[in-house]
């Protein structure tokens, strides 16, 4: 009889999870979906949704201050693929095909991607934590007891930042592997720099730039409506924060590399060449 059970048992821990995963990701939708409507609300009745100052903090915060790290892991990446890679590559004399590797690589692919997962480390967590201490601590009810609206004034301005300071990083990130790899080809293939560009130029297309930049946009969009959304439905006081903080670390990564998969399945139906 218990044996009889256990197939059901299974389907119903499966069928739960199932239906939380869904109800999470329709809260999520519908987060960012209000976000944006009492943003745009406030817009259409020619006021200002957010103090300007606040939006160039956390631009500062997600952008300029991010560009070291960001910069920094991409070189050593870069370094990495370029030595890796022409090591095989130089084994069948197809050594100048490396600039072009790890251009269309990191342009394509990896700049958003590591970018993405860094971004959710760094920035994701703070954000989470701020809102989700304000939380605790009313500080969101007191904003609205006001008659203001949390999500286009704590939610809003932190949103945007990341939606549009993720190109730029990526960017960053893509310039940082590119000149890292050019000095593996020069010191252990004898490409010079001025071959380097050129064969950079020949290899790397517009709708790989554009790609590129496509998906820094959804993973800023993606992190900043995750973080945020972690952080205004925090329970439990401080252990609440750390716990949201955690998943919200966890469930922004996951969501990257997951739309990322997705994106790359879409494109290659689209775009096979």
């Amino acid at each position: 009889m218990a044996n009889a059970r256990q197939p059901v048992a299974i389907a119903q821990g499966v069928g739960q999870i199932g239906r939380n995963f869904l109800r999470e990701v329709g809260s999520l939708f519908w987060f960012i979906a209000h976000t944006f409507e009492e943003t745009l609300e406030r817009i259409q009745q020619g006021r200002v949704p957010f103090r300007a100052a606040s939006f160039f903090r956390h631009t500062e915060r997600a952008g300029v201050d991010s560009v070291p790290l960001v910069g920094l892991v991409s070189f050593f990446l870069g370094l990495t693929m370029a030595l890796l890679t022409g090591y095989q590559l130089q084994r069948f004399g197809t050594e100048r095909l490396i600039p072009g590797l790890v251009a269309i690589g990191f342009t394509r692919e990896l700049g958003p991607l590591l970018t993405g997962i860094m971004m959710a480390a760094r920035i994701g967590a703070a954000f989470t934590a701020e809102l989700g201490t304000m939380q605790v601590s009313e500080e969101v009810e007191a904003i609205e007891a006001m008659g203001i609206g949390p999500l286009r004034f704590l939610v809003a301005p932190r949103m945007l930042a990341l939606f549009f300071l993720m190109p730029c990083l990526s960017t960053v990130s893509n310039v940082a592997a590119i000149f890292a790899s050019s000095l593996i080809c020069k010191a252990y293939f004898s490409i010079a720099f001025p071959y380097f560009l050129d064969l950079v130029k020949d290899a790397l297309l517009i709708r790989d730039i554009i790609t590129g930049i496509l998906k820094s946009f959804l993973f800023g969009l993606l992190i900043g409506g995750i973080a945020c959304y972690r952080g205004l439905t925090v329970k439990g006081g401080a252990a609440g924060v750390g716990t949201a903080t955690t998943s919200s670390v966890v469930t922004a990564i996951t969501a990257v590399i997951g739309f990322d998969t997705l994106y790359n399945i879409v494109y290659t139906t689209f775009y096979p060449t």
